[in-house]
């Protein structure tokens, strides 16, 4: 919650992700019970999803408030469904507090799909909803290594599996599993396997 005329800053990553931001008008008398929702919502302090149902709702105010914006009332109103619904939807969420950490199958689906380009862990908190800082600690915590080092995990994996499979060169591997170059892949894999791309393709019988 931001006051008005306070600097303030949002963002998200480009192509994946929508902002909502919701103007609330200067409150009145009939504004107490929403304010009350929203200063619970703000307190809150959790990440939660919301389902295919409650994301197209939301789109059809947003809608109407664009074709509307001079409305207060439509604001109002609307102002109102959206917050009623994050509460409700944050209140479930925040009473299993275990699923407050991150879904390990979202993130290897999300690596899986961009692995052939650069992933910074930012890309890869905004996958699962969390803040850099947060995700990173939580992701040390749950699994023992950096988000760096279990990506690069996943790029020497589907290596191996490329490799073995024989259908592409050790170049066009480093291409598809997001390394720089070649030298760089092997240099990566061969700290990683504790061979070469190419002591393994010869030691696997692959040609």
């Amino acid at each position: 919650m931001v006051k008005s005329g306070s600097e303030h800053a949002f963002g998200g990553v480009t192509g994946q992700s929508d902002i909502l931001v919701l103007n609330l008008p200067k409150p009145n008398n009939d504004d107490a019970a929403l304010l009350a929702r929203f200063h619970e919502l703000n307190q809150a302090d959790t990440y939660f999803q919301l389902d295919d149902h409650i994301q197209k709702l939301i789109q059809m105010l947003v809608t109407e408030m664009r074709a509307n914006p001079d409305d207060p009332l439509l604001a109002r109103a609307c102002n109102s469904a959206v917050i009623s619904l994050l509460q409700r939807h944050s209140f479930s969420y925040a009473l299993k507090p275990k699923e407050s950490r991150f879904d390990l199958d979202v993130l290897d689906r999300y690596i899986e799909q961009h692995l052939s380009h650069k992933i910074t862990v930012a890309q890869l908190a905004s996958s699962v909803f969390l803040g850099e800082s947060q995700f990173h600690m939580l992701f040390k915590e749950q699994l023992g290594i950096t988000p760096h080092q279990y990506v690069l995990g996943k790029r020497i994996d589907m290596a191996k599996s490329l490799i073995n499979e024989g259908q592409l060169t050790l170049g066009q591997i480093a291409e598809f599993t997001g390394f720089s170059g070649q030298s760089t892949f092997a240099h990566a894999f061969s700290r990683h396997q504790g061979m070469s791309p190419s002591q393994y393709k010869k030691q696997n019988r692959v040609k």
